[in-house]
């Protein structure tokens, strides 16, 4: 089954189309968006493995503000593949609390028991997290730091596996989190790694929704690099699409969302739209949310499958 994420980043793909001819007008808010942020606070070294790293700085964040974080994707992940690293990995899920003595998966983890533990070992712990959820999520892992390990490595062996400059770029990422995005959130319940109706048909699940609002986590750099070297916040096309598509996906409106949100982790930028605001600025006109929600079901179901 295809992900939301693969789709909108396609503009062959029925999703993409659908939902660029429904929602065209997005140039302005791109505009705003970028000239809110202002220029990146964080940016990594050479030596940073980003796309490890964005995956990594999303787990942080849902342990700073969900106090029972479900990991079952890095279970997952363990489950996916015969590797190696099948010991250390489970070493780690049993050492935080998410698989028994026996290696069965048994819930979500409890952050609070390890509020005394340092920022670098949160660090480690969050890339070899994003590390095994690779092992679910991509399609070759033949060049994925988890080949280093073999049968016999441990959990420290994996939490090994982050360089220095990924930690400190972790850290500065938390911090900055810590400063700018925790007193934007709304009060409310908190649910990270949430599925919708919809993601039975398109694989999604959202970063974080609370209080009725959906943030999503990004963890890019930027532009190219400015003559001072700075960089300037970029709002795709694609991830406002990702954001329209959960809430689109969440057929029977579950969460009752009213808001969507992206936290830019290192510009320290929460920008959040009034979802009905948002859909009729881009539509170019009020809509029908649960109307568009059955069309884009229809999408989904039948189109996407008969995609060639």
């Amino acid at each position: 089954m295809s992900a939301l994420t693969a789709e909108v980043k396609d503009a062959q793909s029925p999703v993409a189309r659908w939902l660029r001819s429904t929602f065209p007008h997005h140039h302005d808010v791109q505009a705003d968006y970028r000239e809110a942020a202002g220029a990146a606070v964080v940016l990594p070294s050479a030596t940073v493995a980003l796309g490890t790293q964005g995956a990594a700085i999303d787990w942080w964040l849902r342990f700073l503000v969900d106090p029972a974080p479900s990991i079952a994707l890095a279970a997952a992940g363990l489950r996916a593949r015969r590797v190696p690293c099948r010991r250390a990995g489970l070493e780690l899920l049993h050492d935080l609390g998410a698989v028994d003595d026996e290696g069965r998966f048994v819930g979500r983890i409890r952050p609070d028991r390890f509020a005394d533990r340092p920022g670098e070992w949160w660090a480690r712990v969050s890339y070899a997290l994003a590390l095994l959820v690779e092992l679910y999520r991509a399609p070759r892992i033949d060049g994925s730091r988890l080949m280093r390990l073999g049968s016999e490595s441990r959990a420290a062996d994996l939490l090994a596996l982050a360089n220095a400059d990924e930690v400190a770029d972790l850290i500065a990422m938390r911090d900055l989190g810590v400063e700018r995005l925790l007193p934007a959130l709304p009060p409310g319940p908190v649910v990270t790694g949430s599925t919708f109706d919809g993601s039975a048909d398109l694989n999604a699940d959202a970063d974080l929704i609370v209080g009725g609002v959906l943030v999503d986590f990004k963890a890019g750099q930027g532009g190219r690099p400015r003559a001072d070297g700075s960089r300037a916040a970029q709002l795709a096309r694609g991830d406002l699409d990702q954001l329209l598509g959960y809430v689109l996906l969440d057929y029977s409106d579950t969460f009752t969302l009213d808001t969507v949100a992206i936290y830019a982790a290192r510009f320290g930028h929460y920008a959040a739209w009034p979802l009905a605001e948002l859909c009729a600025r881009m539509a170019g006109h009020p809509v029908d949310l649960a109307a568009l929600r059955r069309d884009f079901a229809r999408v989904v179901q039948t189109e996407l499958p008969t995609r060639a």
